[in-house]
């Protein structure tokens, strides 16, 4: 059903949450059903977002994807970055768990379809009763577009317990605004052929819901001390730290060590590594010797690397020997 669409209709559904946190500036975002982690490794790319979380009740296949999610050397050419914190969850959307309490945002791509009708109703008081993120996103198929797909018989998924049409998916979104204090604006993505949107509608229908309340902050030591139910599978705490300024691209000693197991072998610590490129005449490192300058195309100046203001990574970062493989075949 994707090549139906230009371009393909998840990548829409991506966009539209990507628009939205452009919009909102939202620091601190969950995507529930996260499967293979593919929202989540575009989303690290966006320096509003300071908290990223995925959860997912597969934990196997968000393994099989999340090494992506740790930083690449490519990843730290990208000027301007800021601390981010990336933690992945194996769990239920129907149990609560209090390290998912006050979010900014919270996204569900197609994913209540997924969930036997008693279930959409125990995520509803799970995610807006007890999560109660600032906004929320949820998309699901609409069964009014279906006809238009040529010998489609029955759901879009062998594993859809339901695909709800317009009116059906409108009454459970003004349901959820009633009994937790939200309000909801309707719309989708994937239009049909031909202009039959008022007939057909968007092809995945989204309710975009916003807290009348807005948003309350939860303490580290109460996530903590709360209930949970979600298995960590990976957590990763980075700061974006190389600075493009001036011709200059500076990459932090730290960021060598923690992304080549070869670097660590041949220089045997941190220290070390600063010393052995100290001595290379051909290598030049920031004013504190803390980052490796590259040069591009235009001329390095002097002091360049104190004006750009990079932020050094921290040297507890989480990074998987899988990932590191990956960096060393870069």
């Amino acid at each position: 059903m994707e090549p139906f669409f230009n371009p393909p209709l998840h990548k829409q559904r991506h966009q539209f949450v990507i628009d939205f946190i452009k919009k909102y500036k939202t620091k601190k975002v969950m995507d529930l059903g996260c499967s293979e982690c593919t929202l989540l490794k575009r989303l690290k790319f966006h320096r509003e977002i300071e908290h990223l979380v995925g959860v997912d009740i597969n934990g196997a296949k968000v393994k099989k994807k999340m090494h992506a999610l740790a930083p690449l050397s490519t990843d730290y050419l990208q000027p301007g970055f800021e601390q981010l914190c990336v933690e992945l969850y194996q769990g239920s959307v129907t149990e609560p768990d209090a390290r998912l309490r006050g979010f900014h945002l919270a996204v569900s791509i197609e994913l209540i379809e997924h969930l036997l009708l008693p279930d959409v109703e125990r995520f509803s008081e799970v995610l807006f009763g007890y999560m109660a993120p600032v906004h929320v996103i949820i998309s699901t198929p609409n069964s009014e577009f279906n006809p238009l797909f040529p010998g489609l018989t029955g759901f879009r998924h062998p594993d859809h317990k339901f695909e709800w049409t317009r009116a059906q998916f409108q009454s459970w979104a003004q349901r959820v605004c009633v009994d937790f204090e939200y309000e909801v604006e309707i719309t989708g993505v994937g239009l049909p052929p031909g202009g039959g949107l008022k007939q057909f509608g968007f092809c995945s229908q989204i309710a975009v819901f916003h807290r009348l309340k807005g948003g309350f902050n939860i303490s580290p030591d109460e996530r903590s001390q709360g209930e949970t139910s979600y298995t960590l599978l990976q957590s990763i705490n980075m700061c974006m730290c190389v600075c493009l300024h001036r011709g200059c691209v500076a990459v932090p000693l730290s960021l060598l060590w923690a992304s080549s197991p070869r670097v660590v072998a041949l220089s045997g610590s941190l220290s070390n590594l600063r010393l052995f490129l100290m001595d290379e005449p051909m290598v030049k490192l920031s004013q504190d010797k803390s980052a490796l300058l590259l040069q591009t195309d235009e001329e390095v100046y002097e002091g360049d690397l104190e004006d750009c203001g990079y932020t050094e990574i921290e040297q507890n970062q989480s990074v998987s020997p899988k990932t590191l493989e990956n960096w060393e075949e870069d």
